[in-house]
């Protein structure tokens, strides 16, 4: 059997800072797929805890584990470190305190090998383990299942631009390293984590029209706890902005002026913003600047006519534009909502709609106020 036919080699990035108590469980969880042809690259980015010793643990007993051990620079740099180390035909990413089920790798193949032509991206939904190692922990689907429904496959983001919407996700996907070889993509090396994945998302996506898209769930994603998310807020207040502009800096460079990908980054806009409101307000260090900077980049005729932006984000991005705010038809977004509940309702089951549902409406309380 030939083994660039048949078995094409997965080099599998995981970028690990300091991951000793989830560590082990992602490492199982790649060593145990079905497809055997990997390459695991597992970069200690000069974590302080055990988590080299592990590394070096499971590559004692598995020899497709390479370890580097390197200096602490963050997870852009190291992300790239491992594809300047890597040799296979795809790129797949791990983050250290997530794991994978068994078949990924299999079936995202698997369903590359259905096209004559070379496939640049396969993505898959993912599953959100909500108040991960708790008692209240859950398992489930991620905000766009049942949601990308492009025309055909292969497609090009602009006909499944909701991806663009929701989390960047980028570790649920596998990628043609000759792709990003061929379009220069490397990561943003932002000190720390730096939400290095957001400018990543758009270089991947926006690139081709060769990606292939799969409903079904591998990736489990540990979600941060409230505490943590508004702890990152208080700390990193304006990084969230920050990179959305990164994201807009690509989409101009691209020559992008797709209204559906420029409404999805609008919407992804506004919720970077209403998650800061939520914890800091408006009046916090630098937020109407950052905020009346990103609004200024957006098409105003876009906005205004989204029905899916509420009325009070509407009357803000008016306010801080200097723009007369035309009227603005509450049915409509009132008739999404319900929409949006009916989703929720399929999508994650009874008891965890309810929570969604009232955890909204309080947040929802808490931006008008600010407002």
């Amino acid at each position: 059997m030939s083994s660039s036919q048949f078995a094409p080699l997965v080099s599998v990035i995981i970028p690990i800072y300091n991951a000793e108590p989830y560590l082990d469980q992602a490492l199982d969880s790649v060593e145990g797929q079905t497809y055997k042809n990997l390459e695991i690259i597992c970069l200690n980015d000069g974590s302080t805890d055990d988590s080299l010793a592990i590394m070096r643990a499971h590559a004692a007993r598995d020899e497709r584990i390479v370890v580097i051990d390197k200096h602490n620079q963050g997870y852009g740099a190291t992300c790239n470190r491992g594809l300047d180390e890597s040799h296979g035909e795809w790129i797949s990413i791990l983050e250290p305190d997530d794991w994978i089920e068994s078949g990924m790798y299999s079936d995202l193949l698997a369903l590359a090998r259905m096209y004559p032509e070379p496939i640049d991206i396969v993505k898959s939904g993912y599953w959100r383990i909500w108040l991960p190692d708790t008692p209240k922990q859950r398992k489930m689907n991620c905000s766009y299942h049942g949601r990308i429904n492009p025309p055909v496959q292969p497609f090009a983001i602009k006909d499944a631009a909701h991806l663009l919407c929701h989390h960047p996700s980028i570790w649920s996907a596998i990628y043609r390293k000759q792709y990003l070889v061929d379009k220069g993509i490397r990561f943003r090396e932002i000190p720390g984590a730096g939400w290095a994945d957001n400018p990543f998302l758009i270089e991947t996506l926006c690139q081709t029209d060769r990606i292939l898209y799969t409903d079904k769930e591998y990736y489990c994603y540990r979600e941060e706890t409230p505490e943590k998310s508004e702890a990152f807020a208080k700390r990193s207040t304006l990084l969230p902005l920050e990179r959305w502009n990164d994201m807009m800096d690509i989409l101009e460079k691209l020559g992008v002026t797709d209204e559906r990908i420029l409404r999805a980054h609008n919407s992804r806009g506004f919720t970077y913003l209403s998650g800061i409101l939520e914890v800091v307000g408006l009046d916090g260090e630098g937020v109407r600047e950052a905020a009346t900077h990103m609004f200024e980049r957006m098409d105003a005729d876009l906005v205004f006519s989204d029905r899916e932006i509420s009325p009070g984000c509407k009357r803000l991005f008016a306010d801080l534009r200097g723009l007369e705010c035309p009227h603005i038809d509450k049915l409509a977004y009132v008739r999404g909502l319900m929409g949006q509940g009916f989703y929720n309702l399929k999508n994650t089951g009874v008891v965890n709609t309810f929570f969604a549902t009232t955890n909204y409406l309080k947040k929802h309380r808490a931006r008008e106020a600010n407002e």
